[in-house]
């Protein structure tokens, strides 16, 4: 809901949005602008480097730093933080990142350093395995936003789509040879890419510009899918498709555990 100095500033403007009760306003920058102040090298003393960009190593002496514990995954692998990810882009920095930070190229440093590598090393490969699935990403990403689905608990689901994935478990324990097996895995992976899709739609549908249905065409004003008020770049959040791609994400965690079925059954006793 808007609220405080903000809500008055979109009053004034002629910009506060309708129905927006439910929905919870972002400020965006308020991450950076709180890392904003740059730590000093454990090394050297001196400051560290700018807040974006190059932050493994002081720009002074060159000393490989500790990881920043505020970063996220979708900023260590310079990704735009979205459902949508190029993942050709994705590995490209995954090796880069690697060619920085492996433990392999800090035999010969100090034992800090070394600790460091192992951490940013271990946090790389983490990230990057994090964003590579769509999965892992989906439920990180609503994470990031706050909600979350707990290992070993199930979202509410509707009976057809239980029965579905019952069908889909029996034909599973039933095929014999190689024709059913990649009959089922070709059903599974398509129902994974339409559930992707639709994942991927909620997220877009989850963070949009306040009043754009208002002001779409207007002359009044150009809506894009952020505007700044004062410095501040300003979110409208609608928790209601996190919910849906909360539901989305549900379902695609059933249909991985059938592809993890037919891992195990390819396997030859």
């Amino acid at each position: 809901m808007w609220g405080g100095r903000t809500g008055a500033i979109l009053r004034a403007s002629g910009w506060w949005p309708t129905g927006v009760f439910g929905r919870r306003l972002l400020n965006c920058n308020a991450a950076s602008l709180a890392g904003s102040s740059s730590p000093r090298c454990w090394n050297c003393g001196g400051l560290g480097g700018p807040p974006r960009g190059d932050r493994f190593f002081c720009p002074q002496c060159r000393a490989l730093q500790p990881p920043d514990p505020t970063r996220d995954y979708f900023s260590l692998m310079d990704c735009n933080r979205s459902f949508r990810v190029d993942t050709v882009k994705l590995q490209h920095r995954y090796q880069q990142l690697q060619r920085l930070v492996h433990p392999d190229f800090f035999s010969q440093r100090s034992q800090n350093e070394k600790d460091f590598s192992e951490k940013h090393s271990t946090l790389v490969n983490e990230a990057y395995k994090t964003l590579l699935a769509p999965l892992s990403r989906g439920l990180y990403l609503l994470k990031l936003h706050g909600v979350e689905i707990p290992e070993g608990t199930d979202y509410e689901m509707d009976s057809q789509f239980l029965m579905e994935i019952m069908e889909i478990n029996e034909k599973l324990a039933e095929a014999q040879g190689e024709t059913a097996m990649k009959e089922i895995e070709s059903i599974v992976r398509a129902k994974q890419k339409e559930l992707a899709d639709d994942v991927s739609r909620a997220f877009e549908r989850a963070i949009i510009c306040p009043s754009y249905d208002r002001y779409a065409g207007s002359d009044k004003i150009e809506m894009s899918l952020h505007f700044c008020l004062q410095g501040f770049t300003v979110l409208l959040e609608n928790p209601d498709n996190f919910e849906k791609a909360k539901e989305l994400l549900t379902k695609m965690r059933y249909f991985s555990n059938v592809e993890e079925k037919i891992k195990l059954k390819k396997i030859p006793l």
